[in-house]
């Protein structure tokens, strides 16, 4: 009789602490996609139907690799611009901070920096309601005849989410575009 007792209370003690690991591991397993969730504004996510993988035009979670170099703020214009030009072969510094003061750093390192799209230049908006300290894109297609002008960019519709933009010709005024190094 205590020979059985005493392996029932191993049966009961094997089975707390089979479900303390666990639950243990589903809390470690749950963590990232929690980190994630908490930095991103699931609502606007869901509002603008948009998922990990979406393809579609209300924007794309992104979940590719970030150089290690990037040390721009992670989900933001900043860093998805930094990430784009360096996949493109012209990288930038990690230096400029806030996307309202890109304009002015790419300046004073030499680079171009006009009203005028074109591929591969970075948009840059240096005061914007919408977007709080400013706003960075990258400029995928220019029209020639038209002048109509697309832009890849992230965090317009929420944290970590690439969307694209077709801008109006007579919009690039509104707009810094920073260019590779002048020569």
């Amino acid at each position: 009789m205590i020979k059985a007792l005493r392996r029932g209370k191993k049966l009961a003690s094997f089975k707390i602490e089979t479900g303390v690991i666990l639950g243990t591991v589903i809390v470690l397993l749950a963590l990232p996609g929690a980190a994630v969730a908490s930095m991103t504004n699931i609502g606007d996510m869901l509002k603008n139907d948009v998922s990990p993988g979406d393809s579609g035009s209300n924007g794309t979670f992104y979940t590719g690799n970030s150089p290690a170099d990037n040390t721009y703020a992670w989900g933001n214009c900043t860093y998805w611009v930094f990430i784009k030009r360096q996949e493109a072969g012209d990288p930038i510094p990690n230096t400029w901070g806030n996307a309202d003061t890109w304009a002015l750093y790419a300046r004073l390192q030499g680079y171009k920096v006009d009203q005028t799209p074109t591929v591969g230049a970075i948009m840059q908006s240096s005061v914007d309601t919408v977007y709080g300290p400013g706003h960075v894109a990258y400029v995928t297609k220019v029209d020639p005849s038209t002048g109509v002008w697309t832009i890849s960019e992230m965090n317009v519709k929420g944290l970590n989410v690439v969307d694209e933009q077709t801008m109006p010709a007579a919009s690039a005024l509104k707009y810094n575009f920073i260019h590779d190094k002048e020569q």
